[in-house]
């Protein structure tokens, strides 16, 4: 794989790029690349439409940085682009987290001063590894403000837009026969 750098004025966003990118993901890519630097070149067609990287770019972009890795991937049919752009978004949304090595890193990467760069905010890590800590997290008998025991055995983070479209959620899984228990963060 050959790898330029480019000047980031030749790297053009996709223009019909699907995947929005809110601010604090762009802060938080913008941090990883001061402390870490370029580990991925951006992917671009041709032409210099990116392909892959446009969070990359953005947070470039606000770093002020003049020059970017790049590679071309000019060996991809039209098709093949489109799908690759797609796949490379989705893909990442298939993945889930083992909660006790999850638990381990966040643990060792909070004694060091890069904890900020990990992509969880203190609050966010503070409040995950106390989930991880709590018997119910690890498959042991819980029990609830009201008394009633559980044995959670497989969690699934559902986030609502709202309460009503919370309650037509849980109201949905409930009445496909899953257990569901509410929590508001």
């Amino acid at each position: 794989m050959h790898i330029a750098t480019w000047p980031i004025t030749s790297v053009r966003p996709y223009d019909a790029n699907p995947r929005t990118i809110p601010p604090a993901a762009i802060d938080k890519v913008a941090a990883s690349l001061r402390e870490f630097g370029w580990r991925q070149p951006l992917v671009v067609d041709a032409d210099g439409v990116l392909i892959v990287g446009h969070t990359r770019l953005a947070a470039a972009k606000k770093l002020g940085l003049t020059e970017v890795p790049v590679h071309v991937a000019d060996t991809l049919t039209p098709e093949q682009v489109r799908a690759y752009r797609l796949a490379d978004n989705r893909t990442h949304e298939e993945a889930s987290w083992d909660d006790d090595l999850l638990a381990a890193e966040l643990a060792k990467v909070k004694e060091s001063d890069l904890i900020a760069l990990t992509g969880f905010d203190a609050t966010e890590l503070d409040r995950y590894l106390a989930e991880l800590a709590t018997p119910a997290a690890k498959g042991e008998i819980g029990a609830t403000d009201n008394g009633f025991k559980y044995q959670e055995r497989y969690g699934v983070i559902v986030e609502c837009s709202d309460e009503p479209h919370q309650e037509q959620v849980f109201n949905e899984l409930t009445a496909a026969g899953h257990k569901c228990r509410v929590v508001a963060v």
